[in-house]
This record gives structure tokens, sequence and C-alpha cells, in this order.
């Protein structure tokens, strides 16, 4: 597997209403949401694209330090689609070859390298065009698109993001069991949950 292959493409560009505050900025374990994904996702060694959009300078500073490319989606007001062909356009920018692009969210941070991981070995034994990951009876992202579904991924549009493609190819696409996707982060009450679990699994340790 060469690492030039595939591209991810974290999805940060919304301007997290719900929670009233940038959720991509929001701090758990010494670092941001946001970095925390993009550390995952560096791990893989896939090149990584990072989609901005509301606050995109002040979210920026925060990721000076890492090596991934920025793309700032000036529509994201349109919704997550936007975002998507944005990312995926800044990717195939930098490997017009690209084979396939990984989506992920900035605010699922039980995500690690191994769900990542995971996708691609199941395309490789499948050979399906999509593997999305199955989670409480859901099928979405972490997900992962080859280059045949790219001219769809580009067609997408508001704020459905890539579930109608999904929902298009259920009958050929692989799914991957990731239960660590199915938390994330859109209100208060979801942080205070997440604060509360890491302090759990830190009384757990000791």
């Amino acid at each position: 597997m060469k690492n030039s292959e595939f591209s991810i493409i974290i999805l940060a560009a919304g301007a997290s209403e719900r929670l009233g505050k940038p959720k991509q900025l929001l701090r758990f374990e010494k670092t941001t949401l946001l970095e925390r994904i993009a550390q995952t996702a560096l791990k893989t060694g896939f090149k990584t694209v990072i989609v901005l959009g509301a606050n995109a300078e002040m979210i920026q500073v925060s990721l000076e330090n890492l090596s991934i490319r920025i793309a700032v989606n000036e529509n994201w007001r349109t919704g997550m689609s936007s975002s998507i062909i944005k990312g995926l356009k800044k990717s195939l920018d930098a490997n017009p070859d690209l084979a396939g692009a990984i989506l992920l969210l900035c605010d699922q941070p039980f995500v690690t390298e191994e769900t990542i991981l995971k996708l691609v070995e199941a395309q490789r034994e499948t050979g399906k065009p999509i593997v999305a990951s199955s989670y409480e009876n859901t099928i979405g992202v972490p997900a992962l698109f080859m280059r045949e579904v790219f001219d769809e991924l580009m067609k997408l549009k508001d704020d459905t993001g890539a579930k109608p493609l999904i929902k298009r190819h259920a009958e050929n696409l692989a799914k991957v069991s990731a239960p660590e996707a199915a938390f994330d982060v859109n209100t208060t009450e979801d942080f205070e949950a997440l604060k509360r679990r890491a302090t759990d699994q830190i009384n757990f340790s000791r």
C-alpha cells in the first residue's frame, strides 16, 4: 500500500451553532478536537487535507505545527457537500492520480488510526467503491470513496454530505464496524459527556 494512493479529508468548516462556539477548538486531553483528529490522520501516513470555513483564520493558527494542507471553503454556509467537494479538489490538485479519499469529521474524538486503516483493508479485500463505518444502526463516516465514485462526490449538494451517495450504493459497499465513531460533539451536553468519559477512564486506570 502506497501512502500516496489515498488522501484523508477532514471536514471542519461548520459554525457549531448548537454548541455556541467553534467545536474545532474545544480542548480535550491536552489538545483540540481538530488537532486530535488531524494527528490521528497523520499517523496513517496518508496526505491530509483539512477543510475550514467558519472561523477559518482563528482555527488555522492552531494547526500551524502540523504537516497538513488547508482548504478554505468560502461557501461553507451552503452545507457539508461543498466542503467535501473543496477537499476532494484540493487532494486531486496535489495528486491527480489519487486512488481514493477518506472522509473524517472533526468531532469524532474516539476515531483512531486503526479505524481509518480498517477502511483501506476492507476495500482491498472486497474491491468495493465505498467502504463506510457501521455504528448504532448508522452507516456513515469515517468512509472511504474510491476514484470511480469521485464524479458522484463532486455532484453532492446541500448539507446532506455523503449520505445520499452511501445510500445509493447500499448494495455495493463494504461496511466496517466502528463503534468508536458513534460519539460526536454537537452540543454543550455532548462535550460535558466527553469530559466525564475521560475522567472516568483516568479514575479507572488508577
